[in-house]
């Protein structure tokens, strides 16, 4: 730590010794700065605000209907691309910037300082756009910022029209590459099916399902064939056990006597008396009513007998052949004839169809396999070929919509118009640093005159630099008027530093006054 402070000190009295080539230089590099930064020419700054409004009341009333791009994101995008080359160019010949250009080389260099100049700031919460740009002549930044407004509006709303055409034009296309597909998988259906028409059924179900079908309607066949075979034998039983009835010669009396007809009325008009009586009382209009038609019934079934036993003397043998009963089991025998030859042909035929339909089983999955592969390819290519047509009415729409509503609207705030003041340089900041410049360039230069001209104040520093023994030193005796030489020195020294800040000082605070004022 000692050996540091050594050094420094060593340092600090080479640096003092070339004090006033410091301070000279100093001065000159002050004057310099200040007359450079004097010399700056002054910028006006042009700046516009733009308001984007992204919001529409016919979104609300068209959602689902059309498609609702990312508003806000455009237009940012568009924001942080629009100082592009193309562009500025376009704004050098709207705001009238090349007449004075002679060469493409200077054309170039103008695009290129634009790019750098201008500028767009943005709040995207409120979609609030800033355009500015600074130049000596506030003429021409207000040309600049007007062209540059306008470019930012034509562009969002070209760049639109364009995406919505594009976007139409690239799902018109793919509209019939998939019509294309559907046409070659409806073709690719017709001659499977016509194929393989023998193998599918008109309510469309597939092979398993008609054999189940054949099969349940092969059974409920046989099932009905077997009832109606029940039902003949029982008939045929019946007319062969068949006896003539014997009418008893009392007219009167019909107790023992069938007649079936009417005694199947009477057995159902006494089961309703019954339950009636269970409810009614013998007075009931229902009760004395079916009493009423029992009482009829009965002298319908008494004139009946009495006219059979008046044919009976006659022709005896009809009295067989004339019972109603046989002659009712008769025609109940060939109907049910009837119904077991059409249940045979019926049980036969699907028993054909269920053996076809069984030696072709092995035939069946494989087909089956292919038309469910060739139907699940056809309705993936239905599905997006509808939903192609939706989304292109959906864009038709939009495109419609933004034509005539503008879908994005914007509002100029504030026009394009030039700051009063320079807007740069700021000479308030720029003259302490150039203080700053002036104290530092007094330092570097006795620190460097100290080091190409080093001087010795002991003798350490002398035997450690040299490396030779030292014998002694000689000290010098400072008199009275060398001392008093010294102190003018350093108060003239003081005296220059202090005019140098003080002449700093008074110009910062009249550049600060100055500004005050017009302000």
């Amino acid at each position: 730590m000692d050996e540091l402070i050594r050094q420094a000190m060593t340092i600090l009295r080479g640096m003092w010794k070339h004090r006033w080539l410091g301070l000279i230089v100093a001065w000159v590099v002050g004057a310099i700065s200040v007359v450079t930064v004097f010399r700056i020419p002054d910028k006006y700054e042009a700046s516009a605000r733009i308001y984007v409004d992204t919001q529409s009341i016919l979104k609300p009333l068209m959602a689902g209907l059309t498609i609702e791009p990312n508003l806000d994101q455009q237009i940012m995008i568009l924001s942080r691309t629009l100082i592009s080359r193309p562009n500025v160019e376009k704004l050098i010949r709207m705001a009238d910037l090349d007449l004075n250009i002679k060469s493409k080389e200077a054309q170039d260099a103008m695009a290129e300082g634009l790019m750098k100049s201008l500028t767009i700031k943005s709040t995207s919460r409120d979609n609030l756009y800033t355009l500015a740009y600074d130049d000596q002549d506030p003429d021409k930044a207000k040309r600049v910022v007007q062209s540059l407004a306008s470019i930012f509006v034509e562009s969002s709303l070209g760049d639109k029209r364009k995406d919505t055409d594009s976007a139409k034009k690239f799902i018109d296309d793919q509209i019939q590459v998939y019509q294309k597909k559907l046409e070659e998988g409806e073709n690719r259906l017709k001659e499977f099916k016509l194929k393989n028409l023998a193998m599918q059924s008109s309510d469309g179900k597939d092979y398993f399902g008609r054999m189940g079908e054949i099969s349940a309607a092969l059974e409920q066949s046989k099932l009905e064939l077997r009832e109606a075979e029940n039902s003949r034998d029982a008939l045929k039983r019946q007319i062969v056990g068949e006896e003539p009835v014997l009418l008893p010669d009392t007219p009167e009396s019909i107790t023992g006597v069938s007649v079936p007809e009417i005694d199947g009325r009477i057995d159902t008009m006494k089961r309703n008396l019954d339950g009636l009586l269970q409810r009614y009382t013998e007075k009931h209009p229902d009760v004395v009513s079916t009493r009423r038609l029992i009482k009829d019934l009965e002298e319908q079934k008494r004139e009946e007998i009495t006219a059979r036993k008046k044919v009976a003397p006659s022709s005896p043998g009809s009295l067989v052949n004339n019972n109603p009963v046989f002659q009712q089991l008769k025609v109940s025998l060939a109907e049910n004839e009837a119904t077991v030859a059409s249940l045979r042909v019926r049980v036969a035929e699907y028993q054909s169809r269920y053996d076809r339909l069984k030696d072709s089983v092995k035939m069946i999955p494989q087909i089956e396999a292919q038309f469910a592969q060739l139907n699940r390819d056809y309705e993936i290519d239905k599905k997006n070929y509808e939903s192609l047509v939706s989304r292109r009415e959906s864009a038709t729409i939009s495109g419609e919509m933004d034509a005539s509503t503008g879908g994005v609207e914007f509002r100029l705030i504030d026009p394009p118009r030039v700051s009063p003041r320079p807007v740069s340089p700021n000479r308030l900041l720029l003259l302490p640093l150039t203080l700053a410049l002036a104290l530092g360039a007094g330092l570097f230069v006795p620190f460097a005159a100290s080091q190409i001209r080093p001087v010795f104040f002991d003798a350490r520093a002398l035997r450690e630099v040299s490396g030779l023994p030292l014998l002694g030193t000689v000290s010098r005796q400072v008199e009275e008027a060398d001392r008093l030489k010294e102190k003018k020195d350093l108060k003239r020294f003081i005296a220059a530093f202090a005019s140098l800040v003080g002449i700093y000082g008074m110009g910062i605070a009249f550049l600060f006054v100055f500004s005050i004022r017009t302000a």
